[in-house]
């Protein structure tokens, strides 16, 4: 039974059907729950569903289960950066590689953790003042916005594609400029809504470079960044002309209701 649910779960996966995969996989631990196989596959349809926390949990138990299983570190490894905890990610992509050397997949994302926690600590320097060098950016960036994307403009001339690295994550956005014999520059942005990372692109062009952020909703940004008080973007939507005229004809009707029943309660007094 569980060899046939394990079956159709690889088949659904293959049809890109990655819920019901999820579903079937979950079917097939309810008869095996120590299957290490059945939580790395499960792991890989989470991912693939973006629900990145429960493919941490299965990776996490499926290396419990089989200490030496590769894959099941890269899926811990993935589902950890996609979360943006680029340390964690990159403790258990080291621990993996040792099972898979010839895997090139796990030297490219210890490459890109590297890049996002160099990113994040040039961040914080310059955050704190400890850094004069890099207080005052190389290039400046601007953005605008269309219902289904943002698209983010870092004006830079003649950067070489290879010295430019961008990472997406749900609700961040890195960039990191590098040229021998210039000063790094690092761009780290709390974007204000939540974009798709697999959507989003970018390219470098001989001006500049541009980033386009697919958004999870059509909703309006009113700001790149978001705030301190994490503003949702939901709440500023301002209600529509026919909203606004229904209000004030109710408002005006209660008015005149309050005016009536005191009339009315005048008259029976007297």
């Amino acid at each position: 039974m569980a060899v046939e649910l394990e079956r159709k779960a690889g088949v659904a996966f293959i049809d890109e059907d990655y819920k019901l995969a999820v579903d079937l996989f979950s079917k097939a631990l309810k008869i095996r729950p120590n299957n290490a196989e059945l939580l790395a596959s499960r792991a890989q349809a989470n991912i693939m569903l973006h629900d990145y926390l429960e493919a941490v949990g299965d990776a996490i138990k499926a290396i419990q289960l089989d200490p030496s299983m590769a894959k099941a570190y890269l899926r811990k490894g993935i589902a950890c950066f996609k979360l943006e905890e680029y340390q964690t990610a990159k403790v258990a992509l080291e621990k993996g590689v040792r099972f898979a050397q010839n895997d090139p997949r796990f030297a490219k994302l210890i490459k890109e953790c590297n890049d996002c926690i160099a990113v994040e600590n040039a961040s914080i320097t310059v955050g704190r003042g400890a850094s004069t060098a890099l207080a005052k950016p190389k290039y400046r960036h601007e953005y605008y916005q269309k219902p289904e994307e943002v698209v983010v403009t870092i004006f830079a001339k003649g950067i070489p594609e290879n010295n430019v690295v961008v990472h997406f994550a749900v609700q961040t956005l890195s960039v990191a400029i590098e040229v021998p014999g210039l000063t790094p520059y690092y761009l780290h942005l709390r974007l204000f809504g939540k974009i798709i990372p697999d959507n989003s692109r970018y390219a470098v062009m001989s001006t500049k470079v541009e980033i386009r952020l697919a958004k999870a909703e059509a909703l309006n940004w009113p700001s790149l960044e978001i705030s301190d008080k994490g503003t949702d973007p939901k709440k500023l939507q301002m209600p529509s002309g026919r909203q606004t005229c229904f209000y004030i004809c109710m408002l005006q009707f209660s008015f005149y209701m309050v005016l009536l029943i005191t009339s009315l309660s005048v008259w029976c007094y007297l």
